[in-house]
């Protein structure tokens, strides 16, 4: 299974400074991320995502992979997040989410897509667009395994992280995976 996410290339207007008595404008550039929780069925926990290199591996555990951190949308494949589904019976549950790492504080309006594309079936898209509320994290789907069978149900949930809560660790209050976190760096 392949998950992309994909947004326009665009610059955000933040502010003026002064050089040489001259008005500059300050631009920051948008920079998404795609992410995953998972639990394996042997208890296991924890995150793919760039940030702090955690970009997992497709051949062993945790069988979910990003294959790279796109800071501009620049990139036209975007971020690409792939789920090895011939170890499908060593999930318990995965949960797709992406956040803004830097460069606006909600969704709305970013232009940004996910696309999720089933081992069988057509692909379902996500427009981040709908975003109504000031969310940096948004949870896309919620992938269990239910008798052998992964089942994936579309959550589409914009959640607002309190302040000085990580939009990670607020996803893993949402949906009790229970992690424990510290801050990261890319």
């Amino acid at each position: 299974m392949r998950v992309n996410l994909n947004w326009e290339v665009r610059k955000q207007f933040t502010g003026w400074g002064s050089k040489l008595g001259r008005a500059v404008a300050m631009h920051a550039d948008l920079d998404l991320d795609l992410c995953a929780l998972f639990e394996l069925s042997d208890g296991s926990k924890g995150v793919v995502q760039s940030l702090g290199n955690a970009f997992g591996a497709l051949h062993r555990p945790p069988f979910i992979h990003l294959d790279g951190d796109d800071r501009t949308g620049a990139v036209s494949s975007g971020e690409n997040l792939t789920v090895n589904l011939d170890h499908k019976n060593a999930f318990r549950r995965i949960l797709i989410f992406v956040t803004i790492y830097e460069g606006a504080r909600s969704f709305a309006d970013l232009h940004a897509t996910v696309t999720l594309q089933p081992q069988h079936g057509a692909p379902v898209d996500f427009s981040l667009d709908e975003c109504t509320v000031p969310s940096t994290v948004c949870a896309l789907a919620l992938i269990t395994n239910q008798g052998g069978d992964l089942i994936v149900q579309r959550e589409a949930r914009y959640l607002v992280p309190e302040r000085g809560v990580s939009p990670q660790r607020t996803v893993d209050y949402a949906y009790g995976w229970g992690m424990n976190w510290t801050p990261g760096r890319k």
